[in-house]
């Protein structure tokens, strides 16, 4: 073969190329028109019943010399870039998106604002036992110049055996030990149809890692306008985290804080294995402010301060823990709470760390 008829190959060659990356792009812009009336109807961008037709038809088809197994690989190449591209676009439109929102979202809680770049603290009980237990940490926050109090009324427990919590009745407690001393509640909601009454009562509504992924859980917070604390589930990968958090908001509720509690892995030398990476990502990824919860994600008092220092300098809105006037005695995760006194303390090292910035520094004269 001449050099004259090597090129005219070549040439041709570049003539298909670019005819192949003309008709991928054409065929591109098909699927996301088909991915945009699939969002509309809420029907499973993936559908592995018209992938395996597809395959089909182009093998029977194939006359050569690519093999029946090499046409199938190719193509499911192509059809895997166009699920992706798909995703892809998804994701820039999420309204959680930094894409979509590029400023912060600041949540105003009682003249406490979170996500404005001063971290917070949130604390309290694990779950409200008694009026005497839930008022005596809160004096304790207050002392603290804290304005956040946890607690939890409705517990979803793993065993059904162990303690549910106080229901309506621990959230009143919650009210009447806030208004005494000018706390803002915080407080776990398992039911849909307890919204209406979680608004009477709290100031945030948790939903916790059990219920990230309770959909109508989910859709019944974004249908409220009271803040929600989301946390991340037991092994939910961050854009699952970020796909529960936007059910909340696309349902009109833009008061979103996510809370990261470490993930179940394989190791056993703490509760769960806290994922401080996800901090910085969910910043990058996400407009919304994001808490760290150090008590469930160490399930270890030794490591809280270390921990607290790690999320706050990973970038962290604020962290949460469990203080319990006497945790011997807990009804519920009585080895990872603290005690009053050694609240006291982790909050002074912790201030010392200079982490807390101008936040959290006042404190009530005793």
């Amino acid at each position: 073969m001449s050099e004259h008829e090597l090129d005219g190959l070549r040439r041709k060659l570049d003539e298909i190329n670019l005819q192949l990356l003309q008709l991928l792009n054409r065929r591109a812009t098909l699927v996301q028109e088909i991915g945009e009336i699939k969002k509309k109807q809420g029907i499973n961008k993936f559908d592995p019943e018209r992938e395996q037709d597809m395959l089909n038809q182009l093998v029977k088809q194939n006359q050569g010399p690519f093999d029946d197994q090499t046409v199938r690989y190719l193509f499911k190449q192509i059809f895997k870039a166009s699920l992706d591209l798909q995703i892809d676009e998804q994701k820039k439109t999420l309204l959680v998106s930094r894409k979509e929102q590029a400023e912060n979202t600041v949540i105003n809680l009682g003249g406490t604002h979170i996500g404005n770049g001063t971290p917070h603290v949130i604390a309290g009980p694990c779950s409200v036992e008694s009026e005497e237990q839930v008022f005596a940490v809160a004096r304790a926050l207050k002392e603290q110049g804290l304005t956040l109090m946890r607690g939890g009324a409705f517990k979803p427990r793993t065993s059904p055996y162990d303690f549910q919590g106080l229901g309506e009745e621990g959230l009143k407690i919650l009210r009447r030990a806030a208004d005494e001393f000018g706390l803002q509640v915080i407080s776990e909601i398992v039911n849909p149809a307890d919204m209406e009454m979680a608004e009477r009562y709290v100031d945030v509504i948790q939903i916790g890692a059990r219920n990230m992924q309770n959909f109508e859980l989910l859709k019944a917070a974004g249908s409220v306008r009271t803040p929600v604390l989301l946390k991340r589930g037991l092994s939910a990968t961050i854009e699952e985290f970020l796909f529960a958090a936007e059910y909340i908001v696309s349902r009109g509720n833009s008061q979103v804080m996510l809370c990261e509690r470490g993930i179940r892995t394989y190791e056993k030398w703490t509760r769960n294995t806290l994922d401080i990476s996800a901090v910085p990502i969910l910043k990058n990824e996400s407009h919304l402010p994001v808490f760290v919860d150090i008590t469930h994600s160490t399930g270890r008092r030794d490591i809280l301060l270390p921990c607290a220092k790690a999320a706050l300098a990973a970038g962290a809105d604020g962290i949460m823990l469990e203080v319990h006037p006497n945790p011997a005695v807990a009804l519920s995760d009585a080895k990872q709470q603290i005690d009053i006194p050694s609240f006291e303390t982790f909050m002074k090292d912790l201030r010392a760390s200079n982490l807390l910035g101008n936040g959290n520094l006042v404190l009530e004269r005793r």
